[in-house]
């Protein structure tokens, strides 16, 4: 029987064939840790007694949720990961120096590789999987589990197989795609399945479209998305200045075993909108048009959305244009390097012209911590990959997802706007 793109990354580091369903104890090619869940893994690392990292140069910390430090608590928080870091000569050790959003900066990075196992205290751990790895989140003390050891146990998860079909029309990005698929299979239908996305579309996906997609596979109840190796990865890969390894490329077989598969006409797909309180509650943005839904914020960035490709659509679109008078429109780039070339390109300028406010790298806005707080009963339409209750801030505020030029042309209106129209 064949093997899926999964099966085989699995197979090849535990040095045996495996197929979905078995347990396996896997050597790890890089841990993820952040500000807010790195302190819990240190402090069960410590308490064990343990004073040696079992593979130093496979364990990156990245200060991003936090950073700048908003309180006195966030603060601290990022104290234990620095020191630690110090303590260790931590090689993959990044906060305000060289900071950014930790599924945006290790990738730029070359830190994550075709191949590789990945895993990270971070439930959108899954993004990395658009470089063809397998890489999912886990919890905290996992991470720590990890640390000590190098490894950790996983079941094999089961694979389904999204089929694209078709050139996307205009406006029709990576996170329309995601969006179509989890309102298909709804916030649960790919428990720990891993969603394995194939078809001529991919042809047509930049790197940054394919972040997006697999970024979002978690919001399906997917353990990982995954996007096989090509031309498009390789060129991705040949840009950046140093790879941590060697690539390891696997493609599916054709007889591989899947347990479901779904096939998608992307030509005769819109931009999709999710409304509250679920990614899975999607819409047509036709609808969303015809539904007139004022927005008081505009968010553009996260770890989903916060690429250099998205701030140079949002800066077409806005060119020569005005915020309208009662929206905030905020931009937060990804990693320092994407907020120098977008200002470079002359996408900043543009976009601080229409009126918007540029941030520094971090997640703070999408899980509601700061930098894009929402008040009471206040409408924000956001490119971020969650819109549950109370995420972005107050329990009564409501998260539309969309696009980046979706979102800029509603900064524009005040409504959410189909940028096909404009």
């Amino acid at each position: 029987m064949g093997q899926t793109i999964t099966e085989k990354i699995f197979s090849e580091h535990v040095g045996k064939e495996v197929y979905a369903g078995e347990i396996v104890r896997s050597p790890i090619d890089m841990v993820i840790g952040n500000d807010i869940t790195t302190p819990i893994s240190i402090r069960a690392f410590e308490e064990g007694g343990y004073t040696e990292l079992a593979n130093p140069e496979g364990f990156a910390i990245v200060l991003d949720h936090f950073i700048p430090a908003k309180d006195i608590a966030s603060a601290n928080q990022a104290k234990i990961s620095r020191d630690f870091a110090m303590k260790h000569d931590l090689k993959y050790f990044f906060d305000e120096k060289d900071m950014g959003i930790e599924h945006a900066l290790l990738p730029e990075k070359g830190l994550v590789l075709p191949g590789d196992v990945i895993i990270g205290a971070d439930s959108h751990t899954c993004t990395h999987g658009a470089l063809g790895a397998f890489s999912t989140g886990m919890g905290s003390t996992d991470i720590s589990f990890g640390m000590i050891t190098g490894g950790n146990w996983f079941k094999i998860p089961e694979s389904i197989k999204v089929v694209f079909k078709g050139k996307p029309g205009e406006h029709v990005t990576g996170k329309d795609l995601i969006l179509e698929i989890i309102r298909i299979l709804g916030v649960d239908g790919a428990l720990y399945k891993a969603l394995e996305f194939t078809g001529d579309t991919i042809q047509y996906l930049s790197m940054d479209d394919r972040f997006s997609l697999c970024n979002m596979a978690i919001e399906a109840g997917a353990k990982n998305g995954i996007v096989a190796y090509d031309e498009i990865t390789k060129e991705f890969l040949d840009t950046r200045d140093s790879l941590r390894a060697e690539p390891k490329i696997h493609y599916s077989d054709e007889d591989a075993d899947y347990c479901q598969v779904i096939e998608i006409d992307v030509e005769a797909l819109d931009p999709v909108i999710a409304y509250p309180f679920l990614p899975s509650n999607g819409h047509s943005v036709n609808q969303a048009v015809a539904d007139e839904i004022r927005v008081d914020q505009v968010f553009i960035g996260s770890c989903t959305n916060g690429r250099l490709s998205d701030f140079k659509v949002a800066a077409e679109i806005l060119n020569g244009q005005k915020v309208a008078r009662h929206v905030r429109l905020i931009l937060t780039p990804g990693t320092q390097k994407i907020l120098r070339d977008a200002t470079k390109l002359g996408y900043i300028d543009t976009l601080v012209d229409a009126g918007a406010v540029v941030s520094n790298p971090t997640c703070g806005a999408c899980l509601g911590g700061y930098m894009g707080i929402l008040g009471d009963n206040e409408v924000c339409i956001s490119t971020t990959n969650r819109n549950f209750v109370g995420r972005m801030g107050s329990r009564s505020s409501k998260i539309y997802l969309a696009n980046s030029a979706v979102a800029a042309a509603s900064a524009i209106s005040g409504y959410i706007t189909d940028p096909r129209g404009l």
